[in-house]
Formats: C-alpha cells, sequence, structure tokens
C-alpha cells in the first residue's frame, strides 16, 4: 500500500512538473501576442480561471468587490475530478498538503441509526478514478490559488472594484465599477456567484431559485468530539424532509456540521446567526448518535439554500460566465468546487494561444467553452436537486424504496454511479 501510494505521488509530480512545463511553453510561444482577460469575481473560481488564463501566458485583471482577497465558509469536498483540476493549474500539491482524505462516504438513516449505503474511498477507488476524494475548509482551497495567482506573472489582483456593467465591441469589453473605473480586456469572465451581475446583463434571469431549504452550519474544535465520533467519513444522517451531515476539516483540527431542513422558506438568507436552541429543536427527531453530535455545536449560521435552473447559452460575443455564475447548484451532489474548476480549466484550453484585439478569435473561442460545459453542468445541477429530494429527504414509502435500492447496490454498483461525476480527467472541448 506505501508502494502504491509512492507510485501514485511519483506520477502526481510528473504529471504537475509536465504541466508546468506546458504552461511555461504556451507562455514563452504567446508572450508576445496575448490576450488581456477581466475577470469579474475573486472567489475560488475566479482566482482558478486567472491561474488557467496566466499558465497559458494571458494577462488577468480580477476585480474582486470585496475590500480583501480572502474566502469564508466551511468545509468543501473535492471529489477525484477536482484534483485533476487542480493539478493542471499547478496547486495541487498545495491543497493536498492541507486536505484530509477521507475513507467512505456513508449514508445513515438518520432517526434509527442504521447503515443505508458504504462507498468506500481508500485503494481500489482511488486507482479507479486516478485521485482521492478529500474534505478541506474553503479557506485551504482558496489559499493555493490565491498564493499562485500573486506569484504568476500577468496577473492583477484589485480589490474593492465591485463590477456593474460592461460595454462590448468587435475589438473588446469596457467593465466599469460601482465608483466609475473602467477597465479594458479582451474578454470578460463572469465568476461573481450565483447573483451574478454579469449574468444579469448577458442572460437576464432574474434572482436565484429558492430551493425552500434552510441550512445551519457550525464548525467545532475537534476537542469537543468524543474520541469514538472522530469518524474519517463524509457522513450523512438522512430523514424525512431534513438530514445532517459531518465530517473533519482543517487538517483535522475542526468538524464540521451541516443539519439541512426542507421547510418549505421562500425568502433568501445568508449566514445569519441562529439560536442553538432552535437548531436541535428543529431537528428534534435525530437518532442518538447524531444527536450528541449536533449538540456539540455552537455559533450556528443559517441559510436558504438557492440555485439556478440550466440555461444553454452563457456566452455572448467577448463576455461569458463560470461558476456559480453560469450554473449555481444545491450543494447535495458536492460538486460546485469542483465544477468551477473544471470551467477554468476548459476557458484555459480553449483560450490557449488566442490572441488580442478584433484578429483574436475569442467570441468562437468562448462559444467552444460553453459548448463543452454546458450539457456536464446542467446534469448536475439537476442531480443536486433530485438527491435532496429522493435520496436524503424522502418520508415512508419513498424512504422505504430508497432503502431497498441502496441495499442491492454493491461496492462497484457504487462506483459505475458516480464514475461519470468523479472520473473525469480529461475536460474535452469540441472543436
Amino acid at each position: 500500500m506505501a508502494h502504491a501510494a509512492h507510485s501514485a505521488h511519483s506520477a502526481h509530480a510528473a504529471h504537475t512538473a509536465h504541466a508546468a512545463h506546458t504552461a511555461h511553453a504556451a507562455h514563452t510561444a504567446h508572450a508576445a501576442h496575448t490576450a488581456h482577460a477581466v475577470v469579474s469575481g475573486g472567489g475560488i473560481g475566479g482566482l482558478a480561471t486567472a491561474l488557467a488564463l496566466a499558465r497559458q501566458g494571458h494577462r488577468v485583471t480580477v476585480l474582486e468587490r470585496g475590500e480583501a482577497f480572502t474566502e469564508i465558509g466551511a468545509g468543501v469536498q473535492l471529489g477525484p475530478n477536482a484534483f485533476h483540476a487542480l493539478a493542471l493549474l499547478g496547486v495541487s500539491e498545495t491543497v493536498r498538503e492541507r486536505a484530509v482524505f477521507v475513507d467512505a462516504l456513508r449514508l445513515m438513516d438518520g432517526v434509527s441509526g442504521r447503515p443505508l449505503a458504504t462507498m468506500p474511498l481508500t485503494a481500489r477507488y482511488r486507482a479507479r478514478f486516478g485521485n482521492p476524494y478529500a474534505v478541506v475548509q474553503r479557506v485551504d482551497l482558496y489559499e493555493p490559488l490565491l498564493a499562485a495567482c500573486r506569484a504568476a506573472a500577468g496577473v492583477t489582483l484589485v480589490a474593492g472594484a465591485d463590477v456593474r456593467s460592461y460595454a462590448q465591441d468587435a475589438a473588446g469589453v469596457t467593465v466599469a465599477t460601482a465608483d466609475g473605473r473602467t477597465y479594458r480586456g479582451d474578454l470578460l469572465v463572469g465568476a461573481d456567484g450565483i447573483r451574478s451581475a454579469v449574468r444579469a446583463r448577458l442572460v437576464g434571469d432574474g434572482p436565484p431559485r429558492v430551493s425552500g431549504h434552510t441550512i445551519y452550519r457550525s464548525v467545532i474544535p475537534i476537542e469537543k468530539v468524543p474520541d469514538g465520533l472522530r469518524w474519517n467519513a463524509v457522513t450523512l444522517w438522512a430523514g424525512p424532509k431534513w438530514h445532517f451531515v459531518h465530517y473533519v476539516i482543517g487538517n483535522g483540527r475542526y468538524l464540521n456540521l451541516a443539519a439541512t431542513l426542507d421547510d418549505g422558506a421562500r425568502e433568501p438568507v445568508a449566514g445569519r446567526r441562529t439560536a442553538r436552541d432552535l437548531v436541535l429543536h428543529r431537528f428534534r427527531n435525530l437518532g442518538r448518535i447524531p444527536r450528541r453530535l449536533l449538540e456539540l455545536g455552537a455559533d450556528w449560521r443559517e441559510w436558504v439554500l438557492c440555485d439556478r435552473d440550466p440555461v444553454d447559452v452563457w456566452t455572448d460575443g467577448r463576455v461569458t460566465l463560470m461558476g456559480d455564475a453560469a450554473h449555481a447548484m444545491l450543494q447535495y451532489a458536492a460538486q460546485g468546487a469542483c465544477q468551477a474548476l473544471e470551467d477554468a480549466v476548459v476557458l484555459g484550453e480553449v483560450l490557449a494561444g488566442a490572441g488580442p484585439g478584433a484578429a483574436g478569435d475569442v467570441p468562437r473561442r468562448l462559444e467552444r467553452y460553453n459548448a463543452a460545459r454546458r450539457e456536464r453542468t446542467a446534469r448536475i445541477q439537476l442531480l443536486a436537486r433530485r438527491m435532496g429530494e429522493e435520496l436524503y429527504h424522502p418520508a415512508g414509502a419513498a424512504a422505504l424504496a430508497r432503502d431497498a435500492m441502496l441495499r442491492a447496490l454493491g461496492e462497484d454498483d457504487l462506483y459505475e454511479r458516480v464514475a461519470w461525476l468523479h472520473g473525469a480527467r480529461e475536460f474535452a472541448v469540441p472543436h
């Protein structure tokens, strides 16, 4: 097993070195004929996009509405597809150093405590999908991307720049911020999240869709967790119209708790402080073990989950979207950050060799990116919705049918079910 791990590490290091060499060659070849991209949004997707384009030799200006480049939030799950993308961006090793490599994904009956399904994530899983499955704090994904952008030639990071509008012509795009500044580039990438100002102009489909699900989140020091409950697994307890998930993050220093209730909420809420007693009351039907973990939570905050309906077109001329701005999804498939990283890699690929101005062929390239990404991301958006209803929240006869379906699946069956999702290694771009 140690030998296999060493071989995998060596292969991964070789792949990373090859990616770095390729990026350097691309930069040298195109340094004299480079495009300038403006990226709206300095989150995970925006920084990954900047890094992907810079590694192709382009200049990138990242405009972040906040006064500093920083990331808040708790845990993020990273499938093998995310690690493939991170390797192509040159930051896989740094993220791995901060990650917790979990042994399994486990689905449990949240009332009785019975196991429903377990998908091992150890040697056979890694051999099949080429990379591990891990969990990280958001900052432990964000900071390696930020450091790489700061070190990259051609990337300019501008904080306090709230993008409000843009105008394009045959030769480029002019972007305007809330305080009246303007930035000119050969293309604009809207990486500004689920309430994207760029999307509002480009797609014009109004506010996000409110899911009717409220999530309560807390992060606690691992020292507060009894030894017998410090499982190295992403564990989800499913109940009628609710579920509770927990896993270790922060290099093993914290336990991330997230409890979700299908309560029909209609108004968006983001990060509002919530009383511990309210959380405990709303999830009063939890079984003994998940209840013990929920009771450890403190400083709870709540969100009402939102997503977007899939759209076929998120590109217009020299302007395109990525990440949540393009395809915001519920967290139930644990693919939001993973798909933003895939987007970034594909954008870098389609823009390899693109030049400035009207002769740079940018609009056609962005159409290729859109075509490469829309079907996969739409499928995941709809999958995430179905998982919330059919896998995590069913009651009565629907729950019994789910349990019977899961009992019939072996380890290989579970791997086959996620192969299209976790197994993406080549992010192909149609010509």
